[in-house]
């Protein structure tokens, strides 16, 4: 085990949900500790693109995916796992991580198989309701683990309810005032959600009708921009008579600012999306993608829900006349909206960041 500066290697990534908070603790391990982080991913997740532009080493093995995919493709991914445990060990006695940070994603699992294999310490990250496959499997075989909402403690030894990092210019937007103009953020992640850039189209003009003011900011993912704009374009009244209320964006890059400026964000109901929506006291309608991994994003969004944080339509039960229905009723009562940012505001972690990596720091010996 290494002695003197705090080594920290942090395996995982793949989605933004798992690369974002990864690299927010990162930073914070380096700023607080002076610790000095590597990180291990695959090719294929955006680790590869974000990690280095962060400035952090990135190490690169092969593993595929075992949940929710063919026969096939899990023989495959067993097949390769041992070669990424073994790179994982080599990994291991090269760097001499004090801990082994795992975050969830296609490289999380074999870091963390060989941190058991060799006795290092690991703590885990969960960012939501219900843990993915990995976390399940090692929950009982890491020394700590950090998690989003309380009755994911039950999957873990040694839990802690840390929040999700998110960046803190969430944290510094002040309540939107009650008489300022209504504004609703349609937002499908950072590569849109096809259901909603589908649906929030045939709708938009009823209801622009429905409620006076207001205006329509629709994030589409920059490969369904052309798709999404036409199906706007497709009304006469959304052409001619609302033309200047409603606009599509491919991407968003001051996303803090647009949730700020939104008084009701439609949105899917991943970890790091409500950890935002948390952090900026935003009201929110949440239709939960219906594929994801172990359901996690309709248990999220369940959590909202209890907690009078935001509505909910399951993706089943959705018709153009029910999102149109509930978007009216939500976006016509300004106080039921105020009430739902406070609670949403009762769920957020401002000092997430700090408390995992001092949750990790830890388990450094001297």
């Amino acid at each position: 085990m290494a002695n003197g500066k705090l080594r920290v290697l942090i395996a995982g990534g793949g989605s933004g949900g798992h690369v974002f908070p990864a690299l927010a603790v990162a930073r914070e391990l380096v700023h607080t500790y002076g610790a000095e982080v590597r990180f291990v991913g695959t090719a294929r997740g955006l680790e590869t693109r974000l990690v280095p532009a962060a400035g952090f080493p990135l190490d690169l093995i092969q593993v595929g995916q075992l949940n929710q995919v063919r026969f096939s493709t899990k023989l495959a991914t067993l097949t390769k796992l041992p070669l990424g445990v073994l790179a994982c060990r080599r990994l291991l006695r090269t760097f001499r991580p004090h801990v082994v940070f795992g975050v969830g994603g296609y490289a999380s699992g074999p870091a963390m198989l060989a941190a058991i294999l060799s006795g290092t310490p690991r703590v885990a990250f969960e960012p939501n309701a219900v843990p993915g496959m990995v976390n399940r499997w090692v929950g009982r075989w890491v020394q700590a683990a950090a998690v989003n909402f309380p009755d994911t403690l039950r999957y873990f030894r040694n839990g802690h309810v840390t929040g999700i990092p998110v960046r803190p210019e969430f944290f510094e937007l002040a309540p939107r005032p009650l008489d300022a103009p209504p504004q609703l953020l349609v937002f499908g992640g950072s590569q849109g959600a096809r259901m909603l850039n589908r649906m929030t189209p045939q709708i938009a003009a009823d209801l622009l009708d429905a409620v006076p003011g207001l205006t329509i900011l629709h994030q589409s993912g920059a490969r369904h921009l052309e798709g999404t704009e036409q199906a706007y374009l497709q009304s006469p009244e959304l052409r001619d008579r609302w033309a200047d209320h409603w606009k599509v964006e491919p991407f968003l890059d001051d996303m803090a600012a647009r949730f700020g400026a939104a008084s009701l964000v439609l949105c899917r109901s991943g970890a790091s999306t409500v950890a935002e929506l948390a952090a900026a006291h935003k009201p929110s309608l949440l239709i939960p993608f219906p594929q994801a991994a172990d359901d996690h994003q309709r248990c999220n969004a369940e959590v909202f829900v209890q907690a009078g944080a935001a509505a909910m339509i399951e993706e089943a039960e959705l018709t153009p006349q029910r999102l149109l229905e509930e978007l009216v009723r939500l976006l016509k009562d300004p106080e039921g909206l105020a009430t739902m940012a406070q609670k949403a505001r009762a769920l957020a972690h401002a000092d997430a960041a700090a408390s995992i990596a001092a949750l990790i720091q830890h388990f450094q010996r001297s």
